[in-house]
């Protein structure tokens, strides 16, 4: 099944991207990104972003709308990544890459380092705090960039990087977001 969400903001305003149903797609809701793009404002503009377990792309496509000068959308599902391969024709947007990878895997070949992150995994499997790690031992996260987790309310995050500090925090619904930023 096919659903859409719009694009809250910047050069594709409006404009509908569609994603199928996948397990532990959770699409991040229309308030909560313009709460976290208020708080990225002055950050996006020309900044290389990493949207990990993209599912709808949501994220990466606000960003890219909003002046990114690169996003890599990274989900290990084929057809999700398929569907965001569809959207970025139907946008023309050539500022953004997909790559099919275990999240996990991605990391651990290494890229330049990002700007800003967005973390959204599927919940209740207990990956944010090794991704985090993760993210942190290989340098993907650049000083001073910026990492947006979104998480289950209930979930705790004590095992972050002790170089990140926590920006912004809020809840809406189950789901908790915070903003950290690398020192």
């Amino acid at each position: 099944m096919s659903n859409k969400l719009r694009i809250i903001g910047g050069e594709w305003r409006s404009r509908l991207i569609a994603f199928d149903d996948a397990p532990g797609l959770r699409p991040t809701p229309a308030r909560v990104r313009e709460t976290l793009f208020n708080w990225l404002q002055a950050d996006v503009v020309n900044s290389r972003c990493l949207d990990l377990f993209a599912g709808s792309g949501a994220l990466g496509f606000e960003a890219a709308s909003r002046g990114a000068r690169q996003v890599v959308l990274v989900d290990n599902n084929p057809n999700t990544c398929r569907k965001l391969k569809e959207n970025c024709t139907a946008l023309t947007a050539e500022r953004i890459e997909v790559a099919q990878a275990e999240v996990m895997q991605f990391i651990e070949k290494g890229a330049p380092a990002f700007d800003l992150i967005f973390l959204d995994p599927p919940f209740g499997q207990g990956l944010v705090e090794p991704i985090c790690r993760q993210l942190a031992d290989a340098g993907l996260l650049a000083a001073y960039g910026k990492i947006y987790i979104e998480t289950e309310r209930k979930l705790a995050l004590n095992d972050l990087p002790g170089h990140w500090q926590r920006l912004k925090y809020k809840q809406a619904g189950e789901v908790a977001y915070s903003l950290y930023q690398s020192q």
